[in-house]
């Protein structure tokens, strides 16, 4: 995409979402109202209206990641037990990412868990590096802000004050490690065990995930 269609496009995004705000907040407000006491509260953090059952789904027009004091107007203080964000921290630059970062962590429950995806940087696939990168070709990939490897993505949530389980990525070496993860904790779609894409890639799709937990003491 070049220059002048692109800020054509942000400023059309702008106005979209200052003309949904109103409603998504409201939305989100009357969401978190209605969830049943003593149940464990998972939210979704950039959904695009994909999420389970039990879950409720934000946009960052009812939830700014950047803006703790929209989390603070609805939560009060640390109760989330979940947060699921797949292919968001992408969006956003690395000292926006830890903004984002320490904003879960102070509204997370001890021992509750952020469960994160983005495009892995390790992928062995130059043609899935190509739609991935900073200013990829693939869908929404012109507003990648960063590539992150296993390394430095876990670096992030552990400078936020996470303990970081890796979840699904691959090494220098091209070797791909993976662990059995409990999808009823985060689904994330876009990974090697879920991952159904509507027409057939050259390469297996995965994506780099952690679970970063904020420590029960």
């Amino acid at each position: 995409m070049s220059t002048r269609p692109k800020r054509r496009f942000r400023a059309h995004k702008r106005l979209i979402s200052r003309l949904r705000r109103p409603l998504l907040r409201r939305q989100l407000k009357d969401a978190i109202h209605r969830h049943p006491r003593g149940t464990p509260l998972r939210i979704v953090v950039g959904a695009h209206d994909i999420y389970e059952p039990g879950w409720i789904p934000t946009e960052q027009e009812s939830l700014d990641l950047l803006r703790p004091d929209e989390w603070t107007g609805l939560f009060g203080g640390p109760v989330i037990h979940a947060i699921l964000a797949e292919h968001v921290w992408e969006h956003l630059t690395p000292e926006q990412g830890l903004v984002a970062a320490r904003t879960c962590h102070r509204f997370l429950e001890p021992g509750g868990h952020l469960r994160v995806a983005v495009p892995d940087g390790l992928h062995p696939s130059p043609e899935y590096i190509r739609r991935v990168e900073v200013g990829g070709t693939g869908p929404a990939a012109w507003d990648h802000k960063v590539l992150y490897d296993h390394r430095s993505f876990a670096a992030l949530f552990e400078r936020a004050g996470f303990q970081v389980e890796k979840l699904e990525y691959w090494d220098e070496s091209g070797h791909f490690h993976a662990v059995e993860w409990d999808p009823a904790e985060g689904l994330i779609h876009r990974s090697k065990r879920f991952h159904r894409p509507k027409k057939p890639l050259p390469f297996p799709y995965t994506s780099l995930i952690l679970d970063a937990r904020k420590p029960a003491g």
